[in-house]
């Protein structure tokens, strides 16, 4: 008969022999796999936070009813999840926006344009930009105008001058500068309107834009904020330059900046 010690001791005996002859296996870990389930787990919060204005593609005759501008505070705000915007995983299993959805008016996944409006900031020369592309914006204001500071409203036509067919989007309403003695004295300015227009436009074909200008004078600290200051002088009698400027993304993805000849009008 063996004394319950020397049975407890020969158990641990026991033990010590497996563990030491079989050594425990704890596997290989993939740690890629965990990391990108985590980030799958990660992502529908990570995408809601960064939500992006939904963007309705109309025609002209609803962004001339709709109007050029409205308060940020009336623009729709949508997650990338509900507006039907696509996320992919790259092979590192990191996620990035479908470029269809970071571009979808005037911009495009990795770009890097200036907002069309700060093409040519106040007080500063007109700055020479040349379209990237065959389409053409021409100013259709009056040749003379009331020096009294009052909004001019008129429009702007964009015209297809090459040989190929192009489709696309744009903004509303394209980007307006004033300038004389080649300074800007004015520019398109405050929050845009979420809408996004419709490009479709086989050689010579043409569309037109609503667009207005303010006779006033802006000045270098008006740039600091996204709407110019109340109550700014009426621009003087005289004759100025009308110019005027959008970006298009091509079907294919591509961001286009398109300008043209300006127009004479004459403050009086």
């Amino acid at each position: 008969m063996h004394s319950d010690s020397d049975s407890a001791n020969a158990r641990q005996r026991d033990l010590k022999s497996l563990f030491s002859e079989t050594p425990l296996s704890l596997g290989t870990i993939d740690t890629a796999a965990v990391i990108r389930r985590s980030r799958r787990r990660r992502l529908p919060r990570q995408v809601g936070v960064g939500s992006a204005l939904t963007l309705a593609v109309a025609g002209i005759g609803v962004a001339g009813a709709t109007g050029l501008r409205l308060p940020s505070s009336s623009m729709t705000m949508t997650s990338a999840s509900d507006s039907g915007a696509t996320v992919r995983e790259s092979a590192d299993g990191e996620f990035t926006p479908d470029e269809d959805f970071a571009g979808a008016a005037g911009g495009s996944a990795g770009s890097s344009l200036a907002p069309v409006e700060k093409l040519n900031p106040c007080a500063l020369p007109i700055a020479e930009v040349a379209s990237t592309t065959t389409l053409e914006l021409s100013p259709q204001f009056p040749a003379v105008a009331d020096a009294n500071g009052v909004p001019i409203a008129a429009s702007v036509t964009l015209q297809n001058t090459g040989q190929g067919h192009i489709v696309g989007t744009t903004a509303a309403s394209p980007a307006m500068t004033l300038s004389r003695d080649g300074v800007t004295v004015w520019h398109s300015n405050g929050p845009l309107i979420a809408l996004a227009v419709a490009v479709d436009l086989a050689p010579g074909e043409s569309m037109t834009y609503p667009a207005s200008v303010v006779p006033v004078l802006c000045d270098e600290q008006d740039e600091a904020a996204e709407s110019f200051r109340d109550g700014l002088p009426a621009l003087p009698a005289g004759t100025y330059a009308l110019s005027a400027a959008i970006y298009v993304t091509t079907a294919d993805g591509a961001v286009e900046t398109v300008t043209g000849p300006a127009q004479q009008i004459t403050l009086q």
